[in-house]
Formats: structure tokens, sequence, C-alpha cells
């Protein structure tokens, strides 16, 4: 006999009488001051980022095992997990004085690793996906006769979640248009929607999804649960192929809308959330915020009051280059082209002044910058560069490389071409015959209008600027590498050109890194 569904009624007992604040603590609800201002609305942070475990998970692990008899808990625990499911269920073990063994695939970051033996459970290396670590921890399971602890398809686990909601309404009382909730198999939504419905059923429950793992926006959809072929893991907290059945059902009844979020948005979200509270927050847990910028922006919102769950802070260092260098297309503060250049005397000067008086396109006049430029001699008629300029609305890019190709300057807009944004832009260059004569140096150029002009004015006619390649790094000085073809007869004056301009500077001609990949 089917046992019947749990009501939001039900949840919302299962919630106030959930056992979680043994492990996790209370997290704090803050308004992203900058962020509101700039949205023209009011946007709270809900900081689950700041868990023991630096994750909402520990919530739905510890009331689950609170929850076990006592015989269960003397047998011990086991999950499937390569992140912070696995964390959660191990602190939550350690406290309750009971065995955990954790089933992780080969391929989990030794970081994970080891976060998860630091709080005492034991670590089975299996497989090289979640999949193959699950069937695994299934086997331990019968085997050594341990309870399963579910990472969201479980009542006691979705009703820890809910106790994020109960907060949150505690803490803001007053005006809440929505909620917005990053959704991976569905326990965290599950939990605060059914508290929300409960308590406060005016107030809209979001649900957000990565736009290349949205198990459950295409589950709702097609009425039942969807199995994803492939997942998107650059979120990898929300990185499922399937839904479970209770988190599926309750989402289908009780969610009001789904939002889908690329990587690049996400990126420039993580950074909106560090601007704000100097915090970085994992792809998962800047979900949330990515979809109330999106949200906005659709229906044109303003004196709103909206609450962004901040879910979990686990992030990978080396991930941060990434994020940095996809945060300000996703913003739309940055766009790509790639810009061809006729290769004449004076074209390169005529092309930064041109970019130096670009027209404001819809948002606020303001100086360009130029964020990129990479470029290696390689055709005696054209050059072709790849350019990075910061804009001031969105939108812009389209009309920008409109005005360049009007201007003589043909230009292609790839500010939304993944190819370029994460490997072209890394590839521009290599070996050239043209480059006769071509001295390399690298300068230290400071930030600020006029720096590019002021070389290239002091530069002779008769030298050609055979190679560039510069990145903004958000500091207050660039890193240039320039290659110029200068005759061997006008070495005294280019000495006198180095001394004129007086940026620092170091020759690598003699670099045998260059030899080997840049010179013909």
């Amino acid at each position: 006999m089917k046992t019947p569904d749990l009501t939001p009624f039900d949840y919302l007992k299962k919630i106030l009488t959930a056992r979680v604040y043994d492990v996790a603590i209370e997290s704090a609800l803050e308004t992203a001051q900058a962020l509101s201002q700039r949205l023209h609305n009011t946007v709270l942070l809900k900081r689950e980022d700041q868990q023991p475990v630096h994750s909402f998970k520990l919530r739905g692990a510890y009331n689950k095992m609170a929850h076990l008899s006592l015989a269960q808990l003397k047998q011990g625990v086991i999950c499937a997990s390569a992140g912070n499911h696995a964390q959660g269920v191990a602190l939550s073990a350690q406290r309750l004085g009971t065995r955990a063994v954790i089933v992780m695939p080969t391929t989990t970051p030794q970081v994970k690793v080891d976060a998860v033996r630091g709080f005492g459970a034991e670590v089975v290396l299996f497989g090289d996906s979640y999949s193959d670590a699950h069937g695994r921890a299934v086997e331990l399971e019968k085997k050594d006769g341990l309870t399963f602890v579910h990472p969201f398809d479980d009542p006691d686990v979705i009703a820890g979640q809910g106790t994020i909601a109960m907060e949150l309404l505690r803490q803001h009382q007053g005006r809440l248009d929505a909620v917005f909730v990053a959704i991976g198999g569905g326990g965290l939504i599950s939990g605060v929607a059914n508290y929300i419905k409960a308590v406060r059923p005016e107030i809209k429950v979001i649900g957000v999804q990565m736009n290349d793992s949205d198990a459950m926006t295409q589950s709702v959809a097609a009425e039942q649960r969807v199995t994803l072929s492939d997942v998107g893991l650059f979120s990898d907290g929300t990185a499922v192929k399937l839904v479970g059945v209770e988190t599926f059902r309750v989402a289908s009844s009780l969610v009001d809308d789904y939002l889908l979020v690329d990587t690049d948005a996400v990126c420039a979200a993580i950074k909106d959330v560090f601007v704000d509270t100097r915090s970085i927050v994992e792809p998962a847990g800047a979900l949330a915020v990515a979809a109330i910028k999106q949200y906005v922006a659709q229906h044109n919102t303003q004196g709103e009051t909206y609450a962004a769950i901040l879910c979990g802070a686990n992030m990978n260092f080396d991930r941060l280059r990434f994020v940095a260098e996809r945060a300000g297309v996703g913003e739309e503060r940055e766009a790509l082209f790639a810009v061809t250049i006729p290769e004449e005397r004076g074209s390169f000067r005529r092309f930064c002044e041109l970019i130096g008086d670009l027209p404001s396109f819809g948002g606020p006049q303001a100086q360009r910058s130029v964020t990129e430029f990479n470029y290696r001699i390689s055709d005696s008629n054209n050059a072709h560069v790849f350019v990075g300029l910061t804009t001031a609305a969105r939108g812009e890019s389209g009309r920008i490389a409109a005005h360049l190709t009007q201007h003589r300057f043909e230009t292609l807009d790839l500010t939304h071409d993944d190819l370029a944004k994460e490997h072209i832009r890394h590839m521009v260059g290599g070996r050239s015959v043209l480059a006769q004569d071509e001295r390399l140096l690298r300068f230290v150029f400071p930030e600020r209008p006029g720096a590019l002009l002021k070389f290239l004015s002091l530069l002779r006619p008769g030298w050609n600027i055979s190679l560039f390649h510069y990145r903004n790094q958000g500091a207050d000085y660039g890193r240039i590498l320039v290659g110029l073809q200068v005759p061997e007869a006008d070495n005294a004056a280019f000495a006198e050109f180095l001394a004129t301009l007086g940026y620092p500077h170091v020759e690598e001609t003699a670099n045998p890194v260059y030899r080997l990949f840049l010179q013909s």
C-alpha cells in the first residue's frame, strides 16, 4: 500500500522539529547593498556559505542521521558524494559518534578527500563518476548493513534543508516577493518551497538551474522525471542527471517558476557576491544571484525584494582564474571582437584613437578601456587582432562591431562565442616569416588612459609592431609583450626610445622560449 504523500503542512511540522543546530548555525541574512542599488530592487543574501562545511548540505544530512535508531547508528552510515554532501555526512557522523563510509569517485580533488577524512570518515575511492561511486555505495550498504544517507531524495533531508526558509522568514518579516533557489537533485528547493507555501504562500519560489544541467526544469515540463544524457560540470554542486522521486513531486506542485542561467552569468554573479561580501561562493552558490539579475532584466522590476540562497562556497582555488576571465563578459561589462586592421603605417594608432572616441550605445558615456589585445603578424596586407573592450551597457557589443566596421575596421563580435572565449583568445600568435629584425620586450604599462598612445606616438615610423599581447589583470599596471621590427642600424635610436618612454621593461629577444615558439 502506497504511503500518502506528505503535504506542505506535514513538512512544516517536520521542519519545525528538525534537528540541525547541533552542527549547523543560523546563517546570516544580509542585504547586497551594491547589487541592490544597481538593480533598483532589494537583494537579500542568505549566507549558507558560512556553515561549518561551507554548504547547506550539513542541515539535511544531520537531520536524517539524528532521526536514525540507536541500532542504525551503531551499524553506521554510508553515502556517495564528491562534494558538499560528503562533508555534511562526515561531520554529522563525527558529532553523533557513528561510523561513516563515503564513496567518492577516483577523480575527486584531493582537497575534498582530505576534508572528509579530516572529520574521521572512511573514504572509499571508486570509479570515474558519481554513478560509479553510487553503485559501489549501494553494494557496501547491503554488505555491511549500513544506512544510506541520500543527498536529496529523503523527507528528513528535505526537512533539514527547509530550516533555511524558516530562518529566512523569521529574519525578514517584511515584503518579500520571491526566493531564488539553486536546484541540483531538488532537496533544497523542496524544503524551502514546502515551508514558504505553508506559511507565506504569496511569496514566489523560483528554481534556478544551469542551462546545461536542467534535469528538474525538463522533468517538470515533461510531467515525468527526465534523465539527462550528460551534464555540465562547471557548477558541480548542481550537476545531477536525474532528480529525486519526492523532490520532483514537491517541485512540480509548489515551485512557481524556473530560470536557466549560463556559465558567464554565474561567473558575473560570483563577482557580484564578492563585491558585496568580500566572500567567494562556488558556482552553485551563485546561481540564485545570477537568476535575480536575469529576472529583473526580463520583467523590468523596481522596488521589489528578492532573496538568494548562497548555498555553498567550496570553490577550487584554481577555478578562480576562469571565473575572473569570464565575469566581465557575463556582466556584459566586456565585449570581445576579432578586428581586421590594414597592415599600413599608422593604422594601429588610428584604431586605438577610434576606440577612445567610441560613442555610448544606450548607457552612460564612459572612457573605454582595452581589456585585452592579442596580435601576431601573419599577413602582409591585413592584421587580424583579438580585442577586448569595456562596455557601458548590455547589448553594446553588436553596435560597437558595426561602428568599427563603418570606420573601415572589419569587425566580428565574439562576445558570445564560447570557442573564442575558452580557447582562441589564448592561441593568437605563433611563428611568422614576416617578423624580420624582430625584438621582443616585456613592458609594464601604467593602467591609465593614454599610456598606449604615448608608446605609439614615440615609435619611429619605420618600426613595425609585429606582436602585441595584453590582458588586463585588475591591477594598476598592465603587463604587455611587444614585438617590434627594428633594423640593426637603429639600435641606438631604439635605446633612446626606451629611455624616453620610461616604462619598466625587459628585453626577451634571446629568451629560448621565444625562439622555440614565436621565432621563425
